[in-house]
């Protein structure tokens, strides 16, 4: 399912307008990206975590040419599901 996918059945479920959930949509993926973005974690009960992770550098290595990298350090972002969704899926 795609965004606009998502939004149409959301529109369809609730009664509301397209453009009226496609807003809100853009408004809780650009409020979790700032969460994110400034380090906080995201809980959703039921649904979903969001939370950044550090990782740090490591040596890896070139699938091409089997030559050793440096891979360096990074902020990942990790998204955990909820008891809720974990047992609906199963």
């Amino acid at each position: 399912m795609n965004r606009s996918e998502l939004v149409t059945a959301i529109a369809e479920s609730t009664g509301q307008p397209a453009s009226q959930v496609d807003r809100t949509v853009a408004a809780l993926v650009s409020v979790v990206t700032d969460a994110l973005v400034k380090g906080d974690k995201v809980a959703i009960p039921g649904f979903a975590t969001f939370e950044t992770t550090e990782r740090s550098a490591r040596t890896g290595r070139n699938p091409q040419t089997g030559a050793t990298i440096q891979i360096p350090a990074r902020t990942a972002v990790k998204i955990s599901a909820g008891q809720t969704l974990k047992r609906a899926v199963a």
